[in-house]
């Protein structure tokens, strides 16, 4: 569904990412680990259309995204839920989800509306309530659910768990599965590594604009430098 190669990004003269390959198949989740400042977020950009890159190629369902605009990249069926949730907080709950269709899907607001208050009851109890007066956990399931309103079949996740309780964090990772049961493959990027191979089919593991690990989650989970390197095991 998603292919990316030879990708290198960066801003101005600093170079991030050194010639990124990775592919996210139809349906399934799969994990970005990596800590602050090595190049996930600024990937992210270049998928969805906020960075162009100096070189290598981003595809889409066979479709070159390279060089496409933010609003083209979203109306192909990508939605990106920023790190920081980067919610509108002086409109209400119900007004955020809504301009999630905006751009893609503004025929099927009533059903997609309905749809994301289901999976997320939380936000239905908090409809006409103001985004900012929201939780942590609230504000990132309605930045999830704003992205879900466009009825993506990709949607980019960076860092889902930030600043949420260790309670929080398990339901956030539980909605994430239950988003991926509707059939929408989710690119996951996190700092939470045990959590993300723990849902997740494959990971790509980035240091300095560069993976050093990728395979399939479980594997990963098990190997000891990783472990020893993110986990302190």
């Amino acid at each position: 569904m998603l292919e990316i190669s030879g990708i290198k990004a960066g801003y101005g003269s600093m170079s991030v990412l050194q010639g990124i390959d990775m592919r996210v198949e139809a349906g399934e989740i799969v994990a970005l680990l990596g800590s602050n400042g090595v190049g996930k977020t600024t990937l992210n950009n270049v998928i969805s259309g906020f960075i162009r890159p100096t070189a290598g190629s981003v595809s889409f369902k066979g479709v070159t995204l390279t060089g496409k605009k933010p609003r083209d990249v979203v109306s192909m069926g990508i939605a990106h839920v920023p790190e920081g949730r980067k919610i509108f907080p002086n409109l209400s709950v119900a007004e955020n989800l809504k301009l999630g269709a905006f751009r893609r899907a503004s025929g099927n607001v009533k059903k997609n509306f309905e749809h994301i208050c289901a999976i997320f009851p939380r936000l239905k109890e908090r409809l006409d309530q103001l985004a900012g007066t929201l939780s942590g956990g609230e504000q990132q399931m309605l930045a999830i659910g704003r992205g879900m309103m466009s009825e993506p079949e990709l949607i980019i996740l960076d860092e889902p768990s930030l600043g949420l309780s260790p309670l929080m964090v398990e339901e956030m990772f539980g909605l994430i599965t239950k988003i991926n049961a509707e059939g929408v493959a989710v690119l996951l990027v996190e700092q939470n590594v045990m959590q993300s191979l723990t849902v997740a089919k494959r990971a790509y593991v980035i240091e300095q604009g560069r993976f050093v690990m990728q395979g399939e989650a479980a594997k990963l989970l098990a190997d000891p430098q990783l472990r020893q390197a993110y986990l302190g095991m």
